[in-house]
């Protein structure tokens, strides 16, 4: 067994307000992804102003969080959020969910393209290939947080969460930062280079987050006591999402055979 580090979530405080690393993870995320887009933009001379390209990722940013703050009020815990609907407005009392923020990301995207005249499967092949360094570096906020820790198990590596009670716990915040961050942002990062038509590298994303999500999933404890169809909540919304992709990727590889720029 590995003892688990007892990291201090906060970094620094002063007065009420306190910078935390899950915060900042998701911060450091946000600007590197930014900088690898632009640096992609003035790569392929795609056509796309570098303040265009600014306002996308603040409508990113706020369709994450409003999505991710729903979708977790909605998949979760919806029976607390009728009878305290006020909560759902205190987000810093946590409770936030991947699903929900990729559908609002998904949807502001959307809006931005067609207010802004872009194809959305274009932008979003421009973006998704760096988001994964976000996730990932979230996992690691998760696991400093001792939050979303894994099942109970025996192997060597295996730790006790403060959060979790005296038995040892899979790392599994580890698992998915390697797998949904590190792993996936290297098979993006290089396949799109390859893609064949707008949507392309969008839609492997889609499916290869709902992969690695459902097998590491095996591994932790599940957000909610619920089982569907022995799949957890997780599992179950990213088998939707792999489907999702799957469609999506099939519609756009029969109706572009050509990519074009």
């Amino acid at each position: 067994m590995i003892k688990y580090p007892n990291i201090d979530p906060e970094i620094l405080r002063i007065g009420p307000f306190s910078l935390r690393w899950y915060g900042l993870m998701y911060l450091i995320g946000f600007v590197v992804s930014y900088f690898l887009t632009l640096r992609e933009v003035r790569k392929k001379s795609v056509s796309i102003r570098r303040e265009h390209l600014d306002d996308l990722y603040f409508s990113l940013i706020i369709g994450l969080i409003v999505g991710a703050r729903i979708g977790y009020v909605v998949f979760y815990n919806l029976d607390f959020y009728i009878k305290n609907p006020l909560e759902i407005l205190m987000i810093w009392h946590g409770g936030m969910s991947f699903h929900g923020g990729l559908i609002g990301t998904v949807i502001a995207g959307y809006i931005f393209a067609k207010k802004r005249g872009f194809s959305f499967f274009m932008l979003a092949d421009l973006v998704t290939p760096s988001c994964p360094i976000g996730l990932g570096l979230g996992r690691i906020g998760n696991f400093i947080n001792g939050e979303l820790y894994g099942k109970v198990t025996t192997v060597p590596w295996a730790m006790v969460f403060p959060k979790g009670g005296p038995v040892p716990r899979h790392p599994s915040q580890l698992y998915e930062a390697f797998f949904e961050g590190l792993l996936l942002f290297l098979i993006l990062w290089f396949y799109k280079e390859k893609k064949r038509f707008h949507g392309d590298t969008f839609t492997l994303f889609l499916i290869l987050y709902g992969v690695f999500r459902i097998f590491c999933e095996f591994f932790r404890e599940p957000d909610a006591p619920e089982i569907v169809f022995s799949l957890s909540r997780g599992q179950l919304l990213s088998l939707f999402m792999i489907l999702f992709g799957i469609c999506v990727r099939i519609l756009k590889g029969k109706t572009e055979n050509v990519l074009y720029n």
